[in-house]
């Protein structure tokens, strides 16, 4: 049912994205006494959801804790997927912010002096996933929101990077890597090197799989986790887990993937496989940018943004968060701990208020850690 007050609503902000700086973002709304809405097309920190239970961050505690709430970790170390969305949700209730869940944007446009936006509910499992032009799995009508100006905070993993095989949509075959237990007893390769693969590799081992990697490259990146790269090259040393480097998969079967050299000219390969992870990284959807008429630069097709304010092409259109990357190629060089800095730009953008030019600058890490 139309809702006419809803729609006929400008909001001096509406929000899109409820992860750690999307949720930061909407403190420092709260606190300015700034009019705002909220969406996200899953749960809050819906990224997070598909990570294995127990992955634990690369970034210490300090630096991904928002919005002044202290971070606390149960055994005082790296914080666990558990514990971090545990904290999240201790963010959102502590402010009382509200939170438009399961609620996708599928269109931005401008009409006069301010910004259209167009939505359906969602509730499909990988969130993120899903094309927006898919109008919901509920059935549920469009809906409207209006606002002078739109926060993009959508992240930088919306789908998983193909492979672009035969066999890559067999039922035995994910791109992502969730529950370990599933795999004991199975055997389970690995497309992949970086710390997703890594990380699967090691655990997949300790719940008893048996576990091959194949790997484009001659060894594993020193970007790995510092406390994971070691087990797995002893792993590996000890002939506990098979590692094929130099190669790359062709096809999936029933039976296991065939791989060959990257160089090319040598014999195809079969690794025996039960189950197949293609962990080889995720890609940004740039749609609502597109449909926004933000411009997107790069092989990663980044949004286009002025660096002090965050604010697009696009007049009224601001980009924070990873978000701010597009698809991060060759290394992830925006996280979390780089984009705090995004929600004071933006906020100095929106009030006006003068800022200290080093206040604005992004930090930089001697250690980079995410």
């Amino acid at each position: 049912m139309r809702d006419p007050a809803h729609e006929d609503k400008v909001h001096e902000v509406v929000v899109v994205g409820a992860g750690p700086i999307g949720i930061e973002l909407a403190v420092a709304l709260q606190r300015a006494g700034i009019d705002y809405a909220h969406l996200d097309a899953g749960a809050i920190g819906s990224t997070l959801e598909w990570w294995a239970p127990g992955t634990k961050f690369f970034s210490s505690p300090e630096r991904i804790a928002i919005a002044g709430v202290p971070l606390a970790s149960l055994e005082q170390e790296k914080a666990t997927r558990e514990e971090y969305l545990a904290y999240l949700r201790q963010v959102v209730q502590t402010f009382g912010l509200r939170i438009t869940q399961y609620e996708r944007v599928t269109d931005i446009k401008r009409e006069g002096e301010t910004f259209v936006l167009r939505s359906v509910r969602s509730r499909s499992r990988h969130a993120s996933e899903v094309p927006p032009e898919v109008t919901g799995d509920s059935g549920a009508p469009e809906r409207v929101w209006r606002a002078r100006r739109i926060v993009l905070a959508i992240g930088d993993m919306h789908r998983p990077h193909l492979v672009g095989i035969p066999g890559e949509d067999l039922p035995h075959v994910s791109h992502y890597f969730e529950e370990p237990h599933r795999y004991f007893g199975q055997r389970v390769v690995i497309i992949g090197g970086k710390n997703s693969a890594v990380e699967a590799a090691i655990r997949l081992h300790r719940v008893g799989a048996e576990v091959t990697i194949s790997y484009r490259q001659p060894e594993f990146s020193e970007r790995v986790k510092y406390w994971l790269r070691p087990e797995l090259l002893y792993l590996i040393k000890q002939k506990q887990i098979g590692f094929v480097p130099r190669t790359v998969p062709v096809r999936i079967t029933e039976e296991g993937v065939a791989v060959r050299p990257v160089e090319g000219g040598g014999d195809e390969r079969m690794l025996p496989a039960d189950f197949v992870l293609l962990l080889t990284g995720y890609e940004q959807d740039t749609t609502l940018f597109e449909r926004a008429g933000v411009e997107l630069i790069g092989p990663g097709r980044a949004p286009k943004h002025h660096p002090r304010t965050m604010e697009t092409n696009v007049p009224g259109v601001f980009v924070a968060g990873t978000a701010s990357a597009g698809t991060q190629i060759g290394g992830v060089k925006v996280f979390i701990e780089t984009s705090h800095v995004h929600v004071r730009r933006i906020m100095s953008a929106i009030t006006g208020e003068q800022v200290d030019d080093a206040a604005l600058e992004t930090p930089e890490f001697a250690l980079p850690e995410s």
